[in-house]
This record gives C-alpha cells, sequence and structure tokens, in this order.
C-alpha cells in the first residue's frame, strides 16, 4: 500500500490502510454442520453423502493462527498453483461465474481441509478428481475428500463457483476488495479480500503461481497480475498485439519507442468488438493471495521495456482525469530501474501498473502490476508502491505482525523518490517527524508489533522509514544498501520475519544491533538519536 505522506490515500497518503477493522472474518476452530452438499461434476448437488464417499481422519487446522487476522488462512497444506478461470459479466445480477483449480501437498495426515471463501455460491467440488463433501460456516469452506489424504501427496481440487463478489467496507480500512467501476471492476484484497472472489488459503505465509483464464464482455479489457499468455488488446488506440518479448506479442517494441534507451511504450489495438474476450496470464513466482488481482474495464495499454529490458505492462482508463498514459508508462520503467540499482535486481519477469475509476483512495502492490485509485497519477506513490515488488511481494511476510517489513521499507523509497525528484531529502522527512514528540500515534505504537487495530497506522509507515533512516546513519551508507540486497536475494520469492532481518543487518554490518531495534520497534516512547 502507499505510504505516508500528502495525497489522497489513507490518512495523508497512506495507501490502503489506516488499522483495524480488516475484513470480518470468521471462524476459527472446528465447523458445525452448517450447509452440507455432495457436488457431482456435473454440478448437481445432494444433501446426503453416498456411503463410502467421504473420508474419515484428521482435519487440518481451520487458520493460520494469525491474530491480527483471525479465521484467515488454513493449514494442513501448502497450495503450489491457483488456476482460476473467471467469466466476469460486471454489470449482470451474477457477476462472477468461475472454476478455481487448486493444486497442492499435504503436509499432514488429512480426512479433511479448509479453505477460505466468502459469500459465493459453491455448486460442485471434487478432489482429485472425486466428488467431494462440502460444509459452510462463515468464510470457512470445509472440504471432505472420498478418499483421506496421506502426507506429502500432491493432491487437486476443483471447485465450481459463482455469484456476486462482495466489496469489503469497514470503518477504517474504508472500501476494498471486489469493487465495482463505472465501466467494470476494480480489485485490491490486502490483507483479507482475496477469498471474496477465489476459494484459497488466504493468508501470506502460503505463496503459490497463478494462472487467470479471463472472459469478459466484448470492448472490455482484463488485467492480472503476470505475464499475459494471449495478445493483450486495450479499448483505446492502435498498434501492435501483445506484449513485446513475451508470448502472445511481437518480439520487440515498436521503432523510436518513447521509454528510456529504446523498447518504448507501444499502443495495444482497440478490443476485438464480435465477441466476448478472453486473456490468459501466467504468475510463475510465488504470489500471497492478497496480491492478486483481475481488473476489468475500458483501458488505454501501452507495453513498452525499462531500459534494462525489464517488459511493463501500463493500463489507464482514459476517464480519470490529468493522466497521461505515456507518462505512466515512462514513469514505472524508471522507477523499476531506479529500484533494481539500489535493491538488487528486478525480482520478476514483468512490471508495471493500472490506473482505475475506482472510487477508492488507496493504491496497492499487486504482485507486478500495482493498481491506483481515481486519485491520478502520483509520482511518489508510484514509487512507493513499485519497491513493495521487493519489500512485500517478492519478500513477503509470513505473519502480519511484521507488516513494517512492507511499508517501514516502502515509505522509506517513497521519501528517497521525492528526494530524487527535488523534494524533502529523506534526511528532512526523517527530522519533520522526530522533532514531534507528542505524535502519539508514531510513539506510543511500536511497529514491530503495532497490534491488529494498528496494522496499517502511521507508526508501521512513518516510524518504520524513520528506522531504515536511522540504520543507515548507524551502520553507513554503503553496508545498509548491501543489507538491503542481500535480505531480498537470500528471502527471494518467500517470507520474512522482523527477526531475520535483524540478524541479516548484524551479518552484514557487522554489527550487534538488538538494542537499537528493540527501541525504534517494539518499545513506546521515541527512541534516543
Amino acid at each position: 500500500m502507499a505510504g505516508y505522506s500528502p495525497s489522497p490515500r489513507r490518512g495523508p497518503g497512506r495507501a490502503l490502510r489506516g488499522a483495524a477493522g480488516l475484513a470480518a472474518l470468521a471462524v476459527a476452530g472446528s465447523l458445525t454442520a452448517c450447509h452440507v452438499t455432495i457436488g457431482g461434476d456435473d454440478g448437481s448437488e445432494s444433501g446426503q453423502s453416498p456411503a463410502g464417499s467421504a473420508a474419515a481422519g484428521p482435519a487440518g487446522p481451520t487458520t493460520a493462527g494469525d491474530p491480527y487476522v483471525p479465521g484467515d488462512g488454513n493449514g494442513g497444506y501448502d497450495v503450489q498453483n491457483y488456476h482460476l478461470k473467471l467469466n466476469i459479466t460486471p454489470d449482470a445480477s451474477t457477476q462472477l461465474d468461475a472454476t478455481a483449480t487448486i493444486t497442492a501437498t499435504a503436509g499432514e495426515q488429512l480426512g479433511r481441509f479448509n479453505l477460505d471463501l466468502t459469500g459465493l455460491t459453491v455448486s460442485s467440488i471434487t478432489v482429485n478428481g472425486k466428488p467431494a463433501r462440502q460444509q459452510r460456516a462463515g468464510s470457512e469452506l470445509e472440504v471432505t475428500p472420498a478418499k483421506e489424504l496421506p502426507k506429502g501427496a500432491k493432491f487437486t481440487t476443483v471447485v465450481k463457483y459463482s455469484g456476486t463478489p462482495h466489496t469489503i467496507s469497514d470503518p477504517i480500512l474504508g472500501t476494498y476488495g471486489w469493487v465495482r467501476t463505472s465501466d467494470g471492476v476494480f480489485v485490491a484484497c490486502e490483507p483479507s479480500g482475496a477469498h471474496t472472489w477465489f476459494p484459497a488459503n488466504d493468508h501470506p505465509s502460503d505463496k503459490a503461481t497463478f494462472d487467470f483464464e479471463v472472459t469478459v464482455p466484448q470492448g472490455l479489457t482484463a488485467i492480472a497480475n503476470g505475464e499475459p499468455t494471449t495478445p493483450v488488446t486495450g479499448s483505446e488506440g492502435g498498434g501492435a498485439p501483445g506484449l513485446p518479448g513475451l508470448p502472445g506479442g511481437p518480439g520487440g517494441g515498436p521503432p523510436g519507442g518513447g521509454a528510456p534507451n529504446g523498447g518504448g511504450p507501444s499502443v495495444v489495438p482497440a478490443a476485438d468488438h464480435r465477441a466476448a474476450t478472453t486473456t490468459t496470464w501466467h504468475v510463475k513466482e510465488p504470489m500471497a493471495t492478497y496480491l492478486a488481482t483481475v481488473d476489468v474495464g475500458r483501458f488505454a495499454v501501452r507495453t513498452g521495456k525499462t531500459a534494462n529490458g525489464v517488459p511493463v505492462i501500463t493500463a489507464v482508463d482514459p476517464s480519470v482525469p490529468g493522466v497521461n498514459v505515456d507518462a505512466f508508462a515512462k514513469l514505472n520503467a524508471d522507477v523499476i530501474d531506479q529500484w533494481s540499482k539500489l535493491f538488487g535486481p528486478y525480482p520478476f519477469d514483468s512490471a508495471g501498473g493500472l490506473i482505475d475509476n475506482a472510487q477508492v483512495d488507496f493504491a496497492l502492490e499487486t504482485q507486478t502490476r500495482p493498481v491506483y485509485g481515481a486519485f491520478g497519477l502520483q509520482p511518489t506513490v508510484v514509487a512507493h508502491e513499485l519497491s513493495h515488488q521487493w519489500f512485500g511481494d517478492s519478500v513477503s511476510v509470513g505473519r502480519w505482525q511484521d507488516i513494517w517489513l512492507n511499508e517501514g521499507f516502502a515509505t522509506y523509497a517513497e521519501w528517497l523518490w521525492g528526494e530524487k525528484s527535488g523534494g524533502p531529502s529523506v534526511k528532512e522527512q526523517f527530522e519533520e517527524r522526530y522533532r514531534d514528540a507528542s505524535a502519539g500515534e508514531l510513539w506510543n505504537v511500536p511497529p514491530g508489533n503495532p497490534g491488529r487495530r494498528q496494522m496499517f497506522g502511521r507508526s508501521v509507515y512513518d516510524r518504520g522509514g524513520m528506522t531504515l533512516v536511522a540504520l543507515r546513519d548507524r551502520i553507513g551508507e554503503d553496508a545498509f544498501y548491501r543489507l538491503l540486497q542481500t535480505w531480498t536475494k537470500d528471502r527471494k520469492y518467500s517470507t520474512g520475519t522482523t527477526k531475520q532481518f535483524i540478524a541479516t543487518a548484524d551479518r552484514v554490518s557487522g554489527k550487534s544491533l538488538d538494542a537499537f531495534f528493540d527501541a525504534w520497534l517494539y518499545k513506546k516512547g521515541r527512541p534516543a538519536r
């Protein structure tokens, strides 16, 4: 999410969240039999279980056990891949008709297991091709396969479902999740919105690869994470189809492109209005569920490459005032190349961003392609979200308590881009906040364990960013950037904790920094200089 600085994001500039309420989440503990069905491959349902059709045996945990998001996530298995076949009709009474194919490995012997899913109708479930039993309670979907799954077994669950995903409206976090726009859908899910539109192990501790197959009405465009495996078509402009250098597109950008050092943005042609459009996208690097997105609408689309050759897909709803899609494309390319110098090689196979006409006041770092609401183009916000590709997306938190590892780092990057652009220096940003000794939201909330109500509060962003500035002063700039690059390399495509970051900082700097981090991250009060 975007950081804490003047902007239309949550709080002065905080893109998404201010604290608490998190999506209403539910049931931690064993399910009671609220709704029981047996679904066949043909989508039929029955309230009775055929003899011998359901396994008996131990169940996996019904929650990841994270007190910051009670009820989110599940245990007993590890998801490897989500294949989401989505038919999205934004103006229909039923906006989503879908099939989720989930490939996972059992971490223990499983007679049943849980997925997170809210508010949608499940017509059938199979496990390894055999009909399975479902029970629903709150946001939990309990699945009982026909045969018990042994520990270490790879298994495939297919869930056919439909409905209209509900938008999450929280008094502190605001509106997020599946958000209708005037011409489509905007999807931004941190922290608990993913299971409003697909069944999932909805916690960042279980990352997986993704495949999207998205069908939308004629004239609309669907943009998702990762790389397109079919040509990308926009609703505005004309030019070469597809993404240069990727499947479905030409081998490179047009001559004289506008991005730095060639490979510039090209215009994607208008959509084929003769039929519905299906596009496919592949995310080959593991991704947390809250970072998944599928955005549908009328978009001007640009494709190109950064100066260092990273493919970039940029999309803008032309109804958003004051946003130039070419300027947005160039900014994405510039920021990615700059952060690659400081934070280590860009961790994914493509980059970019999408600005939609969604009436939300936040941005979110959806993997490879951050999404932004209708507040327009703000360079420091883009810098913030793109830094998350290293800090939050490639290296993710395994528990929400450590969210400063995402937002503090992105706030530091936001300040850094502001300095580079002629604004206040990073040190000036630090000093302005440090002088405010009475700022209770900074000094009374330890960012290393802010509590559920403050997990997206000011301390996580500002004091988290200040911790990094103070660390840079303590160990020196060379060691500081060696630390960041070591962290992103060692934890790439994985998760990390604050304890692990502190151990890496000690190792890289050759200093014992426990007292420093304790003061900045875990104690109340303004740390000494």
